[in-house]
């Protein structure tokens, strides 16, 4: 039930989010350029971009020379994905927590997986099919939520647990009920070394100055303490 009401969630948002997505403040110039400041260089390279809502990382990943495999939940998003980039790339609609069967095994050079896995209850099959779909040394970069910030955010009393939590977001033309799971810092690090990789990187991110133009509150709130945080993780086995 919980991903069916996740699904739903960005189907209404859907158009609205990739209006906004260029510029929304904690996607434009909080989450992308922490996140792929992280990257390698991507000319030529093969990368699975795992829940790629409207297309944008896509997008912006291909006008670098990247060749594109994206993926996500939401019909409509992948749809929007399709719009965005034309003839560029390749999407398709898949569940994030599901077998990777359709990406051949040891085809990817990097993948990437943008404020996502904080929707995927348990990370080990999806680590594990990450490593699969990689090629011997082979990255992954993903930006989650902080764990520390859902902990206070969330008022949990159980830290150590994964839990199911909600949030009302409102910055997408209508109040939208959004599920998620909250988990420990070394629950989101665990899954990966656990599973045949090293942590190359973790940032806890800060924004850029364009953020301060539009919203200087979030911006003086996110220097202070992060929101988001983001993993570099290379492949070993």
């Amino acid at each position: 039930m919980i991903k069916e009401d996740i699904l739903a969630a960005y189907e209404a948002m859907a158009e609205k989010y990739n209006e906004l997505i260029d510029h929304k403040p904690h996607n434009a110039y909080y989450d992308r350029p922490n996140t792929l400041h992280l990257l390698p260089e991507v000319t030529g390279k093969v990368i699975l971009d795992a829940a790629c809502g409207p297309g944008k990382y896509a997008e912006i990943l291909m006008e670098k020379g990247a060749k594109v495999i994206g993926f996500d939940l939401s019909p409509r998003m992948v749809q929007l994905a399709k719009e965005r980039n034309g003839s560029n790339g390749q999407f398709f609609v898949h569940d994030l927590a599901q077998p990777m069967e359709m990406i051949q095994t040891g085809s990817c050079d990097v993948v990437l997986c943008a404020l996502a896995m904080h929707y995927v209850e348990d990370w080990t099959n999806t680590i594990r099919e990450f490593h699969r779909v990689l090629k011997p040394d082979g990255m992954v970069v993903v930006s989650i939520e902080h764990p520390f910030f859902e902990y206070t955010y969330f008022r949990s009393k159980k830290y150590f647990s994964v839990e199911h939590v909600k949030a009302t977001w409102s910055g997408f033309g209508k109040k939208i009920e959004m599920n998620s799971f909250r988990r420990s810092l070394q629950d989101c690090i665990i899954p990966f070394t656990g599973n045949g990789f090293y942590i190359r990187e973790l940032v806890e991110p800060r924004p850029v100055r364009e953020f301060e133009k539009l919203d200087p509150r979030h911006y003086k709130e996110l220097n202070a303490f992060p929101a988001f945080m983001c993993i570099s993780a290379v492949k070993t086995t």
